[in-house]
């Protein structure tokens, strides 16, 4: 499912893009780039929790090392929702977004982000466009249909 969209380096990206630029590159062709501003402190705990869940769903697992999806899910959901820190002498219990630097935090983000992604895929979708995705970075080339 992701590995059709989402790369795990720029040097990937560009081997992409010259493969897809020898049979679609024109003078038309828009280049696009988007990065997705405080993603990890962005994304909303619930639906974080919930792209994780149903990620895990359209991969049909039964078990995560060792753990039920289940118990996967309560222990993400209970982590997403005692997330404190401290500033200036105060502590706070971050009520958006995610820890940055949390192990589980890539991840959440990651299933976000793929989930999201596919409303923007299914309005580009034609055979010549390119779409990939580092993290909160997106990269897309595309012809548009002379009509568009």
């Amino acid at each position: 499912m992701a590995a059709k969209t989402t790369v795990t380096c720029g040097f990937e990206l560009i081997k992409q893009l010259q493969e897809w630029s020898k049979t679609n590159m024109r003078e038309e062709t828009l280049h696009n780039t988007i990065d997705v501003a405080d993603l990890y402190t962005m994304v909303p705990q619930t639906e974080g929790v919930l792209s994780l869940k149903k990620m895990l769903d359209h991969l049909k697992l039964k078990q995560v090392g060792g753990l039920k999806i289940e118990t996967v899910i309560r222990l993400s959901r209970f982590v997403m929702q005692n997330i404190y820190f401290s500033y200036d002498g105060q502590y706070y219990h971050q009520i958006r977004g995610e820890a940055i630097g949390s192990p589980l935090t890539l991840t959440i983000a990651n299933c976000y982000m793929l989930f999201y992604e596919q409303q923007i895929i299914k309005q580009i979708n034609n055979s010549s466009r390119l779409y990939f995705r580092y993290i909160d970075n997106i990269f897309i080339a595309i012809n548009w249909p002379a009509r568009h």
